[in-house]
Parts: structure tokens; C-alpha cells; sequence
């Protein structure tokens, strides 16, 4: 077999490909802007809904019979 002298540099050499330019967006731009002059925003802090804790709590309604020793 045949070996040819140009075939180890042609294969070394890499080629990259031009990076392509992102589409301008509005929203964006307007956030970048936002967070220059006035700053990036605070965290979120998740607050607990009173209604879910309340029906997380009491999952299914009491029975005749337990409503009934209860009050025994």
C-alpha cells in the first residue's frame, strides 16, 4: 500500500467553524441593561401556602365510627 507524503499534514490541521452570531432579543437586552444599573436580583424565597399545609395535613375525611369513639 501506497502512502501519501501529504496525507499526515492535511489531517493535523483542524479546521473551526465561525461561531454564529445569536439573534438580537429584546428581552435580553433589556434584562443585561437592568442588571447593570441596578443590580442582579435578590434570590427567590418560597413561602408555604396555609391552604396546602392544611389539606397536606388531613389527607382523607374521618369516619362515622371514628367521629363517634372520638367523642366517647
Amino acid at each position: 500500500m501506497r502512502q501519501n507524503p501529504w496525507w499526515g499534514e492535511l489531517h493535523s490541521v483542524r479546521v473551526t467553524r465561525k461561531k454564529r452570531k445569536k439573534a438580537f432579543r429584546a428581552v435580553t437586552a433589556v434584562k443585561a441593561l437592568a442588571r447593570e444599573r441596578i443590580g442582579a436580583p435578590p434570590p427567590e424565597q418560597v413561602v408555604p401556602d396555609r391552604k396546602k399545609k392544611r389539606k397536606s395535613a388531613q389527607k382523607h375525611k374521618p369516619t362515622l365510627s371514628k367521629l363517634l369513639n372520638v367523642e366517647e
